[in-house]
């Protein structure tokens, strides 16, 4: 608190300081007079129970400019009244405070506050006292997070105005350092995010937006290509739709040189891959901050490397795609039902998949990778009958037992040769096909073959296929039997439900049948 002494000394002090200038109080509208934008102004919060320093702060500070932008005062009286503009403006650059208000350290303790609960590192604190002895200097420096310590008694105007200008220029240096960490944090994200994402379309979509959300006045991001026609086409974009495609020649000439152009308005940096055509990364808005531009070309290089990465995934996959075909046709030339058959079954087995997905069934095995996965693995699961000589494959009537036991090794043949092939992969189509291969003839009350695991011991993916490939076969004719009738096939598979097979598929599939039909 300042008793009417101090508080005319000050006045007194900062009005001689002034050296004459005429004082008026600086207009806060973000508009200036020809009713154009101004950039954003610093907010200043002063904090005194003492009105006039208030008034005089102002008048001293009013017209201050610092980076071209203008100072906006907000103004507590009390602690209580600085917290609450505290937490109603993050962006308070620095903070001019008094101690001695409702209490005699209501100042000291706002500092704790500001610094310990409310995490606030960047705001700068100026403690102004008007009686020293309450709040000794060397020990409230040594003991609080503050910036200044200045007594009001020899606060000239001349030193208030440098006093701010430090604050402000150390606040403006510690919130670019912030924004740049957190900028390298959503780059980082980013990066990750999309190494995540497993198609293209995904990929682009995807770092359209994180693009949008990383720069500050980035109203939209487009991403774009060189057209045959000379000019830029677009592959993807997010945030507000542009109105055409602004700036193509700055787009051309960038995916040209590879060098990345700001202007006022627009953006545009590079993504280059190895094999590809490089990509165009413009930004729409603005201004954008000098901060932000170095954090887009980071993310494009990184983007670039996922690309890449994508690209050999893609091969990979294609590569393994390639393989179970390849597989699947050594049981076809065995097999002459087999070809129709693994399609049938493919698609069945996906639907039942997806169906237990919907239901939050095994909801810690079933996840997209694994109902995109197991249709194509389900070709592979005769794939051991490339073991069994043909006079038993094709024999047109019943098995006998010797039979019956040869025949019934073509579940481990298959599993075998798939671990092989997949060479230790646990997460691909060899590998998820050796599962179902050596497992889709196991039975769920444990009767089944070729290792009598009975209940969840059954990989998922076998006992999906267990349901997918007992309908599909009774439903359709073999060497050794004529066709059963739809009704007869739901029966047996209700029947069975708890004894050969798991209810929990055979309710998912009962309902894929009633929704899409059996010929679906």
């Amino acid at each position: 608190m300042v008793d009417g002494g101090k508080r005319a000394n000050m006045a007194d002090t900062l009005r001689r300081d002034s050296a004459g200038d005429v004082l008026e109080f600086a207009a806060e509208a973000e508009e200036s007079a020809d009713g154009g934008r101004r950039n954003p102004p610093w907010l200043i919060l002063i904090v005194d129970d003492d009105h006039e320093v208030h008034a005089i702060t102002r008048v001293v500070l009013g017209e201050m400019m610092f980076e071209e932008r203008p100072v906006r005062f907000l103004s507590a009286y009390t602690a209580r009244q600085a917290r609450l503009l505290l937490a109603e403006h993050p962006g308070i650059a620095a903070i001019l405070l008094d101690v001695v208000m409702e209490t005699d350290d209501a100042g000291l303790k706002l500092v704790r506050h500001i610094r310990e609960e409310m995490g606030n590192r960047q705001v700068r604190i100026i403690l102004r006292t008007g009686q020293p002895g309450q709040a000794p200097e060397r020990q409230v420096i040594a003991t609080y997070d503050i910036n200044d310590y200045k007594a009001k008694s020899e606060l000239t105007a001349q030193k208030l105005y440098t006093a701010a200008v430090a604050a402000l220029r150390s606040y403006q240096h510690i919130a670019t350092i912030e924004h740049g960490r957190q900028g390298l944090e959503r780059v980082m994200e980013a990066a990750v995010h999309l190494a995540g994402l497993r198609s293209r379309p995904q990929f682009l979509a995807g770092l359209v937006g994180r693009a949008a959300a990383l720069v500050t006045g980035a109203h939209s991001a487009l991403l774009c290509a060189a057209g045959e026609d000379g000019r830029p086409s677009i592959v993807a974009e997010a945030g507000l739709p542009a109105d055409g495609l602004p700036a193509e020649a700055t787009i051309m000439a960038a995916l040209a040189d590879g060098q990345t152009r700001w202007s006022d308005r627009c953006g545009v940096a590079v993504l280059r891959g190895r094999d590809a055509p490089p990509l165009a990364l413009c930004l729409l808005g603005g201004p954008f901050a000098a901060g932000d531009r170095p954090l887009v070309e980071l993310l494009c290089t990184k983007a670039a490397v996922g690309l890449d990465n994508l690209r050999l995934y893609e091969r990979l996959n294609q590569a393994q795609i390639a393989t179970v075909h390849a597989l699947g046709k050594l049981a076809e030339y065995k097999d002459e039902v087999t070809g129709d058959h693994v399609k049938r079954l493919g698609r069945w087995a996906t639907a039942i998949a997806r169906e237990l997905q919907a239901r939050n069934t095994f909801a810690q095995e079933l996840d997209d990778w694994f109902c995109d996965t197991i249709g194509l693995a389900s070709v592979l699961h005769d794939v051991g009958k490339v073991g069994i000589p043909d006079a038993i494959l094709r024999k047109p009537g019943r098995l006998d037992e010797a039979e019956m036991a040869v025949m019934r090794d073509h579940a481990a043949i298959g599993g075998s040769i798939l671990r092989d092939a997949c060479g230790g992969d646990r997460h691909g189509y060899l590998s998820m096909g050796a599962e179902i291969a050596e497992s889709h003839h196991e039975k769920f009350d444990g009767s089944g073959y070729p290792k009598g695991l009975a209940g969840d011991a059954i990989p998922l993916a076998g006992r999906i296929v267990a349901v997918a490939d007992v309908f599909d076969a009774l439903l359709h004719r073999r060497p050794y039997k004529k066709a059963w009738d739809i009704g007869e096939v739901l029966d047996l598979l209700r029947a069975e439900a708890g004894g050969h097979f798991d209810p929990r598929v055979v309710e998912a599939f009962l309902a894929v049948l009633e929704r899409d039909g059996a010929g679906a």
